[in-house]
C-alpha cells in the first residue's frame, strides 16, 4: 500500500548537459540535500540531454506519494529558463498529474551565501584572506540574453568588491561582454598584480570550460572551481525550499479563508 507522504517533496530543476560532470554534480547536489531534508522525498529532474526529465521526476515523487512539490530551479539569476522554461514543463506535468500540486520556487540567486561559495572556492585554489587588497576578481558566469541576468551579475560584482577585493569584475562565457579573457586584461591594464576567476556555476560544462580556457588563454593567477555542492549554496537550497513551503501553507491558509 503506498504511503501518502505529508512534508512536500523536493524537486531540484537543472538544465542538462552532454557533459557528464554535469549530471553526477546535479546527482551530488540531490544526494546531500536529500541528507540535510530527511523527511522530505527528494529528486532530481533535466530540462534537457539528460535522464530522467522533470516530467519523469515528478511521476517519480507522486507514484511514492507525495501529494505536494517544490520545484526548485538549480539556476543563479532569474532567466529565460526561471521565467518561461520551467513554467511551461511543471504546467504540462502537473496537468497529467491532477493529485499532485507543484509549487515553483525562487531561483538560488543573488545571495550573500552565493558570494560567500565563491570566496571558499577562491580560498580553495590558492587565494588567501589576506590576499584580498593586491587581487582583482574575475566574477564570470555563463551569460544570457536576459538583461535582467546581466544586470544581476553587474550587481553582485560592485557588491563583492566592498567586501576589500582590489576589483571585480563580471564577465561572461556567452550572450553578453565582456567575455573571461577581456575582463581578466582589462585588470592587467588598469596594473592588478594578481588576478583571480570565480566561476558563478554550478555544475561543470561547456560554458565553465570556455571560463577556464579563457582564463588560461589570458594567464588568470588563479582559476577557481565551480560551486557545486558548496555548504553554503547548500544552506541556501534548503532555505529556498523552505520558504517555499511556507509560501504554499499561508496561499492554502488564505484559500480556505
Amino acid at each position: 500500500m503506498r504511503t501518502t507522504t505529508r512534508v512536500p517533496a523536493l524537486l531540484i530543476v537543472a538544465h542538462g548537459s552532454r557533459d557528464p560532470r554535469h549530471a553526477a554534480t546535479v546527482s551530488a547536489l540531490r544526494a546531500r540535500a536529500a541528507e540535510l531534508l530527511p523527511a522530505a522525498p527528494v529528486e532530481a529532474g533535466y530540462l534537457d540531454f539528460c535522464e530522467p526529465g522533470v516530467e519523469r521526476a515528478l511521476e517519480r515523487l507522486a507514484g511514492a506519494g507525495a501529494r505536494e512539490v517544490v520545484a526548485l530551479p538549480l539556476l543563479l539569476t532569474r532567466a529565460f529558463h526561471a521565467k518561461s522554461d520551467i513554467p511551461s514543463v511543471l504546467r504540462e506535468a502537473a496537468a497529467a498529474l491532477p493529485r499532485l500540486t507543484v509549487r515553483q520556487a525562487p531561483v538560488l540567486g543573488p545571495s550573500p551565501l552565493l558570494t560567500a561559495a565563491l570566496e571558499r572556492r577562491l580560498f580553495e585554489a590558492g587565494v588567501r584572506p589576506g590576499d584580498r587588497r593586491s587581487t582583482g576578481v574575475v566574477l564570470a558566469a555563463a551569460g544570457s540574453t536576459d538583461p535582467e541576468a546581466g544586470a544581476v551579475i553587474a550587481d553582485i560584482a560592485r557588491e563583492w568588491r566592498r567586501t576589500g577585493w582590489c576589483a571585480v569584475r563580471p564577465a561572461f562565457a556567452s550572450a553578453s561582454l565582456p567575455g573571461t579573457g577581456d575582463a581578466v586584461r582589462a585588470l592587467r591594464a588598469e596594473g592588478v598584480r594578481r588576478v583571480a576567476v570565480a566561476p558563478y556555476v554550478i555544475a561543470p560544462g561547456r560554458l565553465p570550460d570556455r571560463i577556464a580556457l579563457g582564463a588560461r588563454e589570458a594567464g588568470a593567477d588563479v582559476l577557481a572551481d565551480v560551486l557545486g555542492p558548496a555548504p553554503e549554496l547548500m544552506s541556501l537550497l534548503v532555505r529556498r525550499y523552505k520558504e517555499a513551503v511556507s509560501a504554499g501553507r499561508l496561499a492554502a491558509a488564505a484559500a480556505g479563508r
